[in-house]
Formats: C-alpha cells, structure tokens, sequence
C-alpha cells in the first residue's frame, strides 16, 4: 500500500462565527509537512484517468486532457491534519466533486456513502454529502503550481472540513457505496468520519 492523505471544508465554519481558527489539539504551521505510509507514486499523466462508480459499475472516465477541460474552480481553505498541525490560507483548484457529477450526467448522486481509491492501494470513505454543495474537490494544483507527487499529485481529494486524512493523495476513483464501509486507514481504528473540531482522531473520539 502508499501513503496516506490529509484536510478541511470549502464552506465549513465562517471566519466570523468562530474565534479561533485552529481546531483543538492543534498548532499552527507555516510548513506543508509530507507524511506517507510508503513510496511516492509517480504517474504518467499520459495514462492518467479518474473516474466515478456507482458500486462495481462504471459511471464516467476522463483522462487527464478530458479532466483538465472540466470547469475549474479555485478555493482558499485551512486544512487540518490528524498529527495536530493546521495550516491557514491555502490556494487550490481542481474540479468540485458537483462539477464531476454534472459532467457524468447525474442529476443526484446514486446512493449515500463513497469510497476514495488511489495509486498505491490507499482508500478512505466520506459520506456524500460531505463531498457535495461545493465543499469537496479533486485537486490538480496547489499555490498556482501542479500538484506536487509528496503532496498527491497529480490530483487528490481534497475535503478541508475533514481531518487531512480524508483528502485522499493520489485519488484515481470515486465509488459510491450504499453503506459506510472503512478504507485504509479506519481499519486500522482512525475515526469513521475525522472532524477536526470534534477531535475525531481515533475510533470512539
């Protein structure tokens, strides 16, 4: 297996109904720590394709020309990661999971819950309404510059509101699922869902 992820909400909490930006547990860093349970994939944008699944059934497919041509949208965020470092203001775009679903030709997504499978065997699952109304993306830059390989590129999930964890690196499938099931690394007793101001670090927080 790779690596894992890790994130926050594009409209979370607002600025102004909270008087602190760092969730509990937290500090502040300047720095974009790579955390990795194992290599770094390196992908061949040539080969590159991501898609959506309803269960085992293919949905839609694009390549990375084909994803690329998708309607962008660009997000400032603070992202959250379950090892206690929060980092404020970050620049992202890539295509919001409701552009994907538009262009799939889905009016409503088919069921309640999905799982994120990436290079590297890696998975994790977050409930569908956590991903749509413009609160989740799959990310392809970050600061203006091509997503990083450390940092999941070419494309990961990106969900701020949720525990870093959850912005799956590396993300090449959305499956959506009629129940919740654990990825990665809630097998191995992370938090089913991962909200950083409810400290959802572990199973039972």
């Amino acid at each position: 297996m790779t690596q894992p992820p890790i994130s926050r909400g594009f409209r979370g909490r607002s600025p102004e109904a909270r008087t602190d930006r760092i969730p509990p547990g937290q500090h502040l860093t300047r720095d974009f720590p790579v955390l990795s349970a194992g290599p770094t994939p390196h992908t061949d944008l040539e080969s590159w394709s991501f898609s959506l699944y309803d269960g085992d059934t293919a949905l839609a497919k694009w390549s990375w020309v084909d994803f690329e041509a998708l309607p962008q949208t660009s997000v400032k965020v603070d992202i959250h990661c379950v090892t206690t470092w929060s980092k404020l203001d970050t620049h992202w775009q890539g295509v919001t999971i409701d552009a994907l679903l538009d262009a799939a030709g889905l009016s409503e997504p088919p069921t309640s819950f999905t799982m994120i499978h990436s290079d590297g065997d890696y998975s994790t699952n977050i409930p569908v309404e956590d991903l749509i109304a413009g609160k989740a993306m799959v990310a392809t830059r970050y600061e203006g510059n091509p997503l990083a390989p450390e940092h999941g590129g070419p494309a990961r999930l990106l969900v701020p509101h949720l525990y870093f964890w959850k912005s799956a690196k590396w993300a090449r499938r959305l499956q959506f699922m009629p129940n919740d099931e654990p990825g990665f690394w809630e097998e191995l007793g992370y938090h089913m869902y991962g909200d950083p101001w409810r400290e959802q670090r572990y199973a039972g927080d």
